[in-house]
């Protein structure tokens, strides 16, 4: 056998050597990474549902809904359902505020099966820095607005900000974005009154 040859199989028996070691690594840690992205996303997802009282996890039932849907934004619509006892207990909303003042704003909205807010939570938006950025949770306690508050509680023409006539704080040098994210609330209360049977039916069609 030639000295070329020779090489040749050497190279090709250590790329078979590497090929399995890469996937015996991928299968032993597949698991503990899909583990560690589900704690992570269950981690974002919590905080906006409050006190619920569920006994499913937050991922098991997740309903896509396509778009036009009536729910902010023109993408499908993420909404992950949540159970006590074989009961709704609360629907968490993924959904995008489109007005906001620097582009979309990305936004988790829990509403429990009575129709009254469990959360809200900023998931991404470009909004300025030291101004419309306060309403992430971890800069200010503006979104603690909303928990408690319903349509039944707080009538439509409520749910905007006080320099529109509303009931909610706008943020100091910044209102084109609160008033994105109320509205986009608001809407969420809406669609979720008028659509609480489908949105909990097991196979539910939305349009």
């Amino acid at each position: 056998m030639s000295r070329v040859s020779r090489t040749g199989l050497t190279l090709a028996a250590i790329a078979i050597l590497c090929a399995a070691a890469v996937t015996a690594t991928h299968r032993l840690t597949a698991t503990r990474i899909d583990t560690n992205q589900q704690a992570w996303l269950e981690s974002r997802l919590a905080p906006a549902l409050g006190d619920v009282d569920f006994d499913t996890g937050l991922t098991d039932d997740v309903l896509a809904i396509r778009s036009p849907h009536g729910l902010p934004g023109n993408d499908p619509a993420q909404v992950y359902r949540v159970y006590k006892d074989g009961r709704p207990a609360a629907a968490l909303f993924a959904v995008t505020a489109m007005n906001g003042y620097a582009g979309p704003i990305r936004l988790l909205v829990g509403v429990d099966v009575g129709g009254v807010v469990t959360g809200v939570r900023i998931v991404e938006h470009s909004e300025t820095p030291g101004l419309g950025d306060k309403i992430e949770s971890s800069r200010s306690d503006w979104v603690q607005q909303f928990p408690g508050r319903s349509l039944a509680s707080l009538p439509i023409a409520a749910w905007s900000v006080r320099a529109d006539g509303g009931q909610f704080d706008q943020l100091t040098g910044a209102t084109v974005t609160p008033r994105a994210v109320v509205g986009a609330v608001r809407d969420t209360l809406v669609y979720f009154d008028a659509q609480r049977d489908a949105i909990f039916a097991a196979e539910p069609e939305l349009q």
